[in-house]
């Protein structure tokens, strides 16, 4: 029987991020995930192998690893015992290199997915170790919970409860190097603070949190728009339209986003983005998680 887990959109609401220190970026991040994103699920195989399917599929396709892989061969070496074989399919729905940590979330949903259906004596600790080491989103991607992310990402902390969120997801489909932002970043010598802001236990609205995010920050929006302008031109839009509450980048770029203040607001607004810029990806989601897999 096929079995299925989801992989949801990250979004990192802010992102501060220090000087480099042991050869990685300490951040501090608010990360939340969308109600849209890719989809793993299984197959009859006769040894581990993965399949690549969906729109943006094809970004995949000439790389002879992806996170599913490496996701799944990680699990399975540490079981130290013999497993039956799988096969796995990732329906890619997410821009890749787009600053929704979609590798991560893909690799989080395998390492879920396979723990369940091969039945593998790995508690969530070491789940979570298994995912950070996959990237520095791997932790936060496994569980697709709200979460606040210090260190190189794998120390995790309750975020505050937040509001229901709708929101709108952009992409001008240009992909953007995480690893050529962090070097124009460096570049720029201007490490900021990466202590944890503080918050209040909860926000009462969107307009609250949007309020209390208007004074932190994403540390590498700079250094993405200047390697993509196609980024600051969707920035820009986002941020002259009515409906939008506030207007970021999400990561080390490529996506931004636009929190709203309900859905009617988040849906006209994608309508109109999408007659204004039909080569754009645009999305409407809500904001939060964790969300079910599908059946």
């Amino acid at each position: 029987m096929t079995r299925a887990a989801f992989a949801p959109a990250k979004v990192n609401l802010f992102l501060h991020v220090g000087a480099p220190k042991d050869a990685y970026h300490p951040i501090c991040s608010l990360m939340v995930f969308a109600d849209i994103g890719d989809r793993v699920s299984t197959f009859d195989a006769e040894a581990l192998a993965v399949r690549v399917a969906g729109p943006f599929a094809q970004a995949l396709r000439t790389q002879h690893d992806n996170l599913v892989l490496m996701a799944a061969r990680a699990l399975i070496a540490e079981v130290h015992r013999p497993v039956a074989p799988i096969g796995l399919s990732l329906e890619k729905r997410l821009p890749v290199a787009s600053g929704l940590g979609g590798g991560s979330s893909d690799a989080g949903a395998t390492l879920r997915l396979l723990r369940e259906i091969l039945d593998l004596p790995v508690d969530n600790d070491r789940l979570e170790v298994l995912a950070a080491s996959l990237g520095a989103d791997g932790a936060a991607c496994l569980w697709g919970a709200p979460v606040l992310a210090q260190g190189r990402g794998e120390l995790l902390s309750p975020a505050p409860r937040l509001p229901p969120l709708d929101a709108v997801l952009v992409n001008p489909r240009v992909a953007v190097s995480t690893a050529e932002v962090y070097r124009r970043f460096d570049a720029q010598a201007q490490f900021g603070d990466i202590i944890a802001p503080v918050a209040p236990d909860e926000f009462e609205d969107a307009t609250d949190l949007a309020a209390w995010l208007s004074v932190q920050r994403n540390d590498l929006e700079a250094p993405a728009i200047a390697l993509a302008p196609a980024v600051g031109a969707v920035l820009e839009t986002l941020a002259e339209e009515p409906e939008t509450l506030l207007a970021r980048v999400s990561g080390s770029g490529g996506t931004c986003f636009a929190l709203c203040a309900s859905d009617i607001e988040a849906e006209s607004l994608a309508e109109r983005l999408c007659a204004m810029a039909p080569n754009w990806w645009v999305q409407r989601c809500r904001l939060g998680g964790p969300w079910p897999d599908p059946e």
